[in-house]
């Protein structure tokens, strides 16, 4: 199983040489990969939670491509009806070229209706855009020799039935992001059972969780991810023995202040890479 770190870039403490020492950090730690998150429009629904500067995913992760040499870059997640699939197709592709095969392609609908407003792109039909660009983006793909993109795998995240649906039809893996156990099993379930619906495969799993050490156990109702060193590094190894192909870890734990200290955050993801092994 590769595990992952779901690096800021966003917030005030971030600039291009606190991005270029996450990246660093992350991959001497001996992390499998490195994802980013995305917005275009940085409105005041996207502002209260990830504030400017906010640095643009495709164009970041390009940036760390060349910063790096071993780990494999991607998104968590990509709002797809943000750009024109062929432009998605085109990035992607071009991403994981020049970074030797180390990209990988998460995508999802968005949240912020401010955003997709200040866009131009209709709130109500995300899912049905992100819909018709995975299957563009898959058409490109293999339409044109050119694009050399047939090892990008794709992985899509949210936990509605559609979210799954579109895991299934379109996806390589299927992104659930900071759940808890019952509510990660609950999904896996819906999940296996759209997957036999379409008579298509399960797709691999590969959920983003929070990473958040306390020194006592936070109770029941718990995230995976979150609790103490033991109860992350036995939530590790319980996806690990379930299946999953990869697993995020999310150091962010909401106030965008926590940007300006990374080395907290660094400390907590050390700890967990040596008792996980």
């Amino acid at each position: 199983m590769r595990l992952g770190v779901n690096v800021p870039n966003f917030g005030p403490g971030t600039s291009p040489d606190v991005v270029r020492r996450w990246a660093l950090t992350v991959e001497g730690l001996g992390f499998d990969l490195l994802m980013v998150s995305d917005h275009v429009a940085v409105t005041a629904d996207v502002a209260e939670q990830y504030p400017a500067p906010f640095y643009e995913p495709f164009t970041a992760l390009s940036w760390l491509a060349g910063v790096t040499s071993r780990i494999t870059l991607g998104t968590t997640v990509l709002v797809l009806p943000y750009r024109h699939p062929l432009l998605v197709a085109r990035m992607a592709a071009n991403l994981a070229e020049l970074s030797g095969g180390r990209f990988v392609l998460g995508v999802g609908v968005g949240w912020a209706r401010e955003e997709y407003a200040a866009l131009g792109v209709p709130f109500a039909e995300r899912g049905r855009l992100t819909d018709e660009g995975l299957r563009a983006v898959r058409a490109a793909w293999s339409d044109e020799a050119d694009y050399r993109a047939g090892t990008v795998p794709v992985w899509v995240g949210g936990h509605s039935d559609a979210a799954l649906r579109r895991a299934v039809r379109f996806g390589d893996a299927w992104h659930g992001l900071r759940l808890t156990h019952r509510q990660h099993a609950e999904a896996v379930r819906r999940l296996t059972d759209i997957a036999a619906r379409e008579g298509k495969p399960v797709p691999a799993l590969a959920p983003r969780v929070l990473l958040r050490l306390t020194p006592d156990d936070p109770g029941p109702d718990r995230r995976m991810g979150e609790g103490t060193v033991a109860q992350v590094v036995g939530d590790l190894a319980a996806l690990r023995e379930s299946g999953a192909e990869a697993v995020v870890l999310d150091p962010f734990l909401g106030d965008p202040a926590e940007t300006r200290h990374p080395e907290v955050a660094w400390q907590a993801l050390a700890t967990v890479r040596k008792e996980f092994g």
